[in-house]
């Protein structure tokens, strides 16, 4: 599968697609990056005169990289529209802020990848390679009509 191909295979479009480019992927782990524009409207308010990139938007990042990118790949032809990964657990250290026109890369390493989980580490770095977070992100792989018991559908 091209790289290409899984990014348009991502469930997320535009404000929500955190994913510019993939630079590397096979079945043990993903590198990609992106860039945040300064006027994407989380920053109108987080801070005021000083913005900085929420924790939650930088571990959607990992996670839209690191871990869905991942499973499409990992899913390769079976990854459809009734296909979703929800996340499951994260774990997440933030080492330094990320400002507005940054551009970070993350990397993800499989952990494992067993009864539709995958849990991967992940770590982003920013373009001076300064690690920016780093920890590990879990999810699974649902089709349509699964995870009704949890609420996940």
């Amino acid at each position: 599968m091209k790289k290409e191909e899984i990014i348009s295979k991502l469930p997320y479009s535009k404000p929500f697609l955190f994913v510019d480019e993939i630079l590397q992927i096979d079945e043990n782990g993903v590198e990609g990056t992106y860039t945040f524009d300064a006027n994407l409207d989380f920053y109108k308010g987080h801070f005021k005169n000083h913005p900085v990139t929420p924790g939650v938007i930088l571990t959607e990042v990992m996670a839209q990289i690191g871990l869905v990118c991942l499973g499409v790949f990992l899913l390769d032809d079976t990854f459809n529209r009734s296909t979703s990964i929800a996340l499951t657990s994260t774990d997440i250290e933030f080492l330094k802020p990320v400002f507005p026109n940054e551009k970070v890369i993350v990397s993800s390493e499989k952990v494992y990848f067993r009864f539709g989980k995958l849990k991967c580490k992940v770590l982003m770095k920013n373009e001076k390679d300064d690690i920016v977070a780093m920890g590990t992100i879990a999810g699974i792989i649902l089709t349509k009509g699964e995870g009704a018991e949890t609420g996940l559908k």
